[in-house]
């Protein structure tokens, strides 16, 4: 009879053989890697979850509390008092570096922005009048308060050669507190006065 061996082995009560501890060997390492296979395709599945897990304990204590949630603030943890999207980078494309830098130097002593970054060569793939076309253009970071961009866009389209010109910008959600500090006092006189004239 078989004790309490494992199967296979030589004898009733003796050691395995080495068939025996082979098979063993190949089925652990089988399950090894068909645990690490298992690992690597539920882990994307469970990451989702794993992250509102990490939220669990702030959420109950919300819930014993009896007050809202908040969301913690990046600026106020910082204790900066930077207003989040207070100030914005607008983006302008130009046809050459020579308007880039008429339209940046008249941007700046305007006080419609307190720095513009020109980045050249770059290359604008777009469709115009039904054509596509694919041009070398310079493009303008400019720098201001988020205010100002109203102002900053009717300035850029009076004096910009082209039919329709680019003017985008985004908030600016957080960053380097003397910088956009400085951003804001650079700009602060123009954002006080109601209109600014071209």
């Amino acid at each position: 009879t078989r004790g309490p061996g494992l199967a296979g082995s030589g004898s009733a009560g003796g050691p395995p053989s080495t068939v025996t501890w082979c098979a063993l060997f190949f089925y652990h390492v089988a399950a090894t890697q068909a645990s690490l296979l298992l690992s690597f395709v539920w882990m994307p599945a469970l990451l989702p979850v794993a992250s509102r897990l990490l939220l669990l304990p702030r959420a109950l204590l919300t819930m014993a509390s009896g007050s809202p949630p908040t969301q913690p603030s990046p600026a106020s943890d910082s204790g900066s008092g930077y207003v989040p999207g207070s100030v914005s980078a607008a983006f302008v494309t130009c046809p050459n570096e020579k308007v880039a830098k008429e339209i940046a130097r008249a941007v700046v002593e305007k006080r419609l922005a307190a720095c513009v970054n020109l980045i050249p060569q770059i290359t604008s793939i777009y469709e115009w009048k039904g054509k596509i076309e694919e041009d070398s253009e310079v493009l303008m970071m400019i720098k201001t308060q988020s205010s100002l961009v109203p102002a900053l866009t009717d300035f850029v389209r009076s004096v910009h050669p082209y039919e329709v010109a680019e003017v985008i910008a985004l908030p600016v959600e957080q960053g380097n507190f003397p910088y956009l500090q400085w951003v804001r006092q650079v700009t602060e006189s123009v954002s006080d006065s109601s209109t600014v004239l071209p």
